[in-house]
């Protein structure tokens, strides 16, 4: 691909039928608990791209025996009951977060010695916390560059903490991480959970995950109790679509004033981002769940409010919102969202920086931990080629802009390969004629 993309208007379209690629979430989520499960498993529907492709490849590289078939989007897993084939192996997770989080937490509590490396990109985001608590509890890290951050080398010998504090503040994915892993520990694993994401939409999906699989883990307020298992397993599980990608195609129902389908999403999904759907409700979009996906209508629009909305479970949909925020007839105000400077990028820095590169007033609100947004004119909007900052959110959600707009080119589409690889054909191809 191009290190341009020009984002062409749409003048008018009636309908958008779109499917999506399978959740990054609960890919990564998946691979993880089959393979440390006691059965072989057919995962059905697998996202591949960069992250998901990172985590296979370092299973393989840990012995786990992994076939793959990228095209019916079918992995098959022999889970090896909690023990790591390879107890010396070095691994690449690039710039997957959660095989970041998730890999350096089962290997330390499965035992061994590893050299775990990183892109560039992830070597700059927080490991710390999560690294402190399993020193404390005997791993040894020996760190190649910045302490506290990819790429180190760990050695680890029969860790038996019983009971673990972690705040969720920075990332929910480091309690994930904990709660999933911790079936390996002979007396099962107590985590305690501070900060503002105890509650978090990702810490429910690890939970609910975890259920499927047969994990009797239960919670009660802000702490789980997950028992020793390594016998847990399915035959076979279903990924989901990914409903953070969905959600690009579905904001067009009132930028575009038109009616959007996602194949096979339901408001039943495990994912926080189905929340966002609630939000176009609020902004006059009609909601309705067929047998082939929900349907957004905004074709009944005319104009759409701004809202005042809380995306602390969410938030990955916050530059998706900043980008339909504009065409609003009043400001947005994104609440609670102080987290994603922490992200793939410094999110609410990038975002502001490249509205105002467009010519968009917004400004940081940080009474209320977010972002404002002021309403535009399509004249007052600048032509702008817009920064992504190796952020996969970045391109995709900006583009909105430029297909109200035209005036929107993404610079470095490519990194959209991270969880949605065919993005901007899809978005070509509306360009063109519809889909």
């Amino acid at each position: 691909m191009n290190d341009l993309f020009k984002v062409e208007k749409i003048e008018e379209i009636d309908k958008i039928e779109v499917q999506v690629p399978g959740s990054k979430s609960i890919t990564n989520r998946a691979l993880l608990l089959a393979a440390i499960s006691g059965k072989k498993c057919v995962l059905h529907g697998i996202l591949f791209s960069d992250d998901s492709r990172a985590f296979l490849d370092s299973l393989q590289r840990l012995g786990f025996e992994v076939e793959i078939d990228e095209k019916i989007k079918d992995v098959i897993i022999t889970g090896t009951g909690g023990k790591i084939p390879n107890s010396h192996a070095s691994i690449d997770v690039r710039s997957a977060g959660t095989a970041a989080r998730f890999l350096t937490v089962m290997l330390a509590l499965a035992g061994g010695e590893y050299e775990m490396n990183a892109s560039p990109q992830m070597c700059r985001r927080p490991m710390e916390p999560l690294l402190t608590l399993l020193k404390e509890n005997g791993v040894e890290f020996t760190f190649k560059g910045e302490e506290g951050h990819f790429p180190f080398s760990m050695k680890s010998k029969a860790v038996s903490m019983k009971e673990v504090n972690i705040d969720t503040g920075i990332s929910s994915q480091f309690a994930s991480a904990l709660l999933m892993s911790g079936v390996l520990l002979k007396d099962g694993l107590k985590v305690t959970m501070s900060g503002d994401r105890t509650e978090g939409a990702y810490i429910k999906m690890t939970l609910a995950m975890m259920k499927q699989f047969g994990i009797g883990v239960q919670k009660e307020g802000n702490y789980c109790m997950v028992p020793h298992d390594t016998g847990f397993g399915l035959s076979e599980y279903r990924i989901e679509p990914d409903v953070s990608g969905a959600c690009y195609f579905y904001a067009m129902a009132p930028l575009l004033k038109t009616n959007v389908i996602v194949r096979d999403v339901q408001m039943d999904s495990l994912q926080g981002d189905i929340k966002f759907l609630g939000i176009l409700e609020q902004m006059g979009c009609i909601l309705e769940e067929t047998s082939i996906g929900i349907r957004v209508q905004g074709s009944n629009l005319n104009e759409y409010p701004g809202v005042s909305v809380s995306m602390k479970d969410f938030s990955d949909q916050t530059m998706t919102m900043a980008s339909i925020a504009p065409f609003a007839k009043t400001p947005t105000l994104i609440r609670n969202i102080g987290h994603i400077r922490f992200q793939e990028s410094d999110r609410i820095s990038a975002t502001i920086t490249e509205l105002t590169r467009m010519g968009i007033r917004c400004e940081e609100a940080p009474e209320e931990d977010g972002i404002r947004i002021y309403p535009v004119s399509l004249d007052e909007v600048k032509e702008a080629e817009v920064e992504t900052y190796e952020d996969h959110r970045m391109a995709m959600s900006f583009t909105l802009v430029g297909l109200k707009t035209g005036k929107i080119a993404i610079k470095d589409p490519g990194c959209c390969r991270k969880t949605f690889e065919n993005y901007f054909e899809l978005i070509s191809a509306l360009s063109r004629s519809g889909i």
